[in-house]
């Protein structure tokens, strides 16, 4: 079966936009895990926007066994204030998995894979150091990667197929060519001896329909979407509670 990694960077967007602590990424996770999710994953990027050191450590500390850690990130990214780098993050929780993204400051979110014709030699070097730490290494890349058996060739463990246009399509009734060039890399990667993960927009109305096109997924890493249906399925039931604490109160403020 294809597990879930639940994606906890966006609890993060919200807290920050508020400052303090509220809401909590750990506590969230927890929530995740409970609910039965197989692994959780967060994205911490050099700007600090969402999640952020502190988070990543005490996240890795909490995590019971048998739940799978994958920490996302640019590992060409250079160490900055509160932020140490990819490598000393996970030198520091080792977790079970690395997905490199190559993502920067100025991209709302991730948006692009690698070229793994281009960025093989620089990437090499470093998926033996992480997989040295004891991580396996997955790639972020797109759909249409020139040779993506290239990745097996680096050294990676997996791939990460970027699902944005898959997920877009899907919205537009006209699927069929980006599921077509998902399932063509899927299956390329396999071929070459590598595990497929997916993820980036992927809901509970285009998920099963990846699936069965492409049965032997290992893994989907999923937050936005996750994050917002779960915002309209709790409301109702938060409201509800809050509604019974207002009646509790009057009450007791008449007895």
């Amino acid at each position: 079966m294809t597990v879930l990694s639940v994606n906890v960077n966006k609890i993060a967007v919200l807290r920050n936009s508020r400052g303090h602590f509220l809401p909590d990424p750990l506590a969230a996770a927890l929530v995740c895990i409970e609910a039965g999710c197989h692994g959780i994953t967060v994205h911490p990027r050099p700007d600090q926007r969402h999640i952020r050191t502190e988070d990543v450590v005490r996240v890795a500390a909490a995590l019971p066994a048998g739940i799978e850690f994958n920490i996302e990130g640019n590992p060409f990214a250079p160490p900055r204030a509160g932020y140490p780098g990819l490598l000393e993050l996970v030198r520091r929780t080792r977790p079970a998995q690395v997905t490199f993204v190559p993502d920067g400051d100025g991209q709302l979110t991730s948006d692009h894979g690698f070229d793994l014709v281009r960025d093989g030699e620089r990437l090499a070097p470093l998926v033996r150091e992480f997989k040295a730490l004891g991580s396996r290494v997955s790639l972020f890349v797109d759909p249409d990667v020139r040779d993506v058996g290239r990745a097996a060739d680096i050294g990676a463990d997996r791939i990460e197929i970027y699902t944005e246009a898959f997920a877009r399509a899907f919205v537009a009734g006209d699927s069929h060519k980006a599921l077509a060039d998902c399932v063509r890399t899927a299956e390329q990667a396999l071929a070459a001896g590598l595990g497929v993960n997916a993820g980036h927009d992927l809901d509970q109305r285009n998920l099963v329909a990846l699936i069965a096109a492409i049965p032997f997924l290992a893994e989907v890493s999923i937050g936005h979407a996750l994050i917002s249906e779960a915002l309209y399925a709790g409301l109702a039931s938060t409201v509800a509670a809050y509604l019974a604490a207002l009646a509790e109160a009057a009450c007791t403020a008449k007895r």
